[in-house]
């Protein structure tokens, strides 16, 4: 079997790399500088130079606009915006319209994808649910009323809300069923939040929010598909920052003189980037699986060593820096807030022990 890369998956990376090429994370607002939230809000100008690229429609159909390519090619592109911490809502809107694509309405499809390969409607997903630990579907309740539903409840956690035209939010049932609700901004209300990496998140409150039938999703397995997705995501961030962090450590180390002799030389120093980079292999071999198959239990394993992975080696890089790697006007320091944020987005590791322990169960 030949598991290497298509042509169209590494045209897709050398796209997002000239993209990103103007992207440095020297130039990311540096949440150890900053009060609050490190920016207003997220790069216009990246943001149209990925659609001016073609990538905000690299996984949906041709008739949208889109280039048709696959979850893995998604992936990849976002293994190079992690590399330079690019500050969109690429994963949450491009994940959020592949699902629209595959499990809404033909109306709603027709609606909202042209935009967003265009660049022009921005999108993100409330996936955190109300305290970060519980279920997303559980914190928001859909009541029927005639066509419509009306939402009640909280979502936490919500990346780029404020600047997002629309917020896809999964909710339960009286029946105890999942369906996923496209809610416009302007019909919620936000308080704001902060992540570790600075960047604005807000708590979604939702009371009596009336969503049409025409933007609601039904269908079964959509909300899993999304969730499954924005991990797998989350995954291929981590492991682009993760790369980045050990090849700036791998340079410093080489250039980092003690007793006369290059630090990277010492044994010691050797035998703690070997481990990170088998943990950066694992998370790569983890991602690629999670990212072909989109199953839960695959997904759950590439989000337990990328939560795990990238957490030992921005820790590594620090240790290995000394306090070279604490100096605000060096990267470094921003990679590890960035890092801490991915580590726990939709879930830690931990969260998706328990998972896959569920679910191994269920199969025995």
């Amino acid at each position: 079997m030949d598991f290497s890369f298509s042509e169209e998956q590494l045209a897709a990376v050398e796209a997002a790399r000239a993209v990103f090429s103007g992207t440095s994370p020297d130039d990311v607002p540096s949440p150890a500088l900053t009060a609050g939230a490190v920016a207003a809000d997220f790069d216009r100008r990246l943001w149209g130079q990925l659609a001016a690229a073609d990538l905000l429609g690299l996984v949906l159909d041709e008739e949208y606009g889109g280039a048709g390519l696959d979850t893995v090619a998604f992936c990849l592109v976002l293994r190079e915006a992690g590399a330079v911490l690019a500050r969109v809502p690429l994963l949450e809107t491009c994940a959020a319209a592949l699902t629209v694509q595959s499990y809404g309405p033909a109306a709603l499809r027709s609606r909202l994808l042209p935009d967003v390969t265009r660049g022009a409607l921005v999108l993100t997903v409330a996936a955190a649910g109300r305290t970060g630990h519980d279920a997303a579907e559980l914190a928001v309740q859909a009541r029927p009323e005639g066509p419509d539903q009306v939402l009640d409840g909280i979502q936490t956690a919500v990346p780029w809300a404020q600047h997002a035209d629309h917020i896809l939010v999964p909710a339960h049932t009286p029946e105890g069923r999942t369906l996923v609700a496209l809610v416009p901004r302007e019909a919620v209300t936000l308080a704001e939040q902060v992540s570790t990496s600075g960047e604005r998140l807000a708590e979604v409150r939702l009371d009596g929010v009336h969503v049409p039938a025409t933007d609601v999703i039904t269908a079964d397995g959509a909300w899993n598909h999304l969730r499954d997705l924005l991990a797998t995501g989350t995954c291929a961030l981590a492991l682009g920052l993760g790369t980045a962090v050990l090849r700036m450590t791998s340079d410093y180390a080489s250039k980092r003189e003690q007793f006369g002799h290059p630090i990277a030389s010492f044994q010691a120093v050797a035998m703690q980037s070997a481990d990170r980079y088998i943990d950066l292999r694992a998370m790569e071999v983890t991602l690629w699986q999670a990212a072909w198959r989109l199953h839960p239990l695959d997904v759950s394993v590439a989000k337990m060593w990328a939560s795990d992975g990238v957490r030992r080696v921005v820790q590594t890089a620090q240790h290995l820096h000394g306090g070279f790697g604490a100096d605000t006007d060096y990267a470094l320091h921003r990679y590890h807030a960035w890092a801490k944020h991915l580590e726990l987005s939709l879930g830690p590791a931990a969260a998706h022990e328990e998972v896959l322990g569920d679910l191994l169960a269920a199969q025995a």
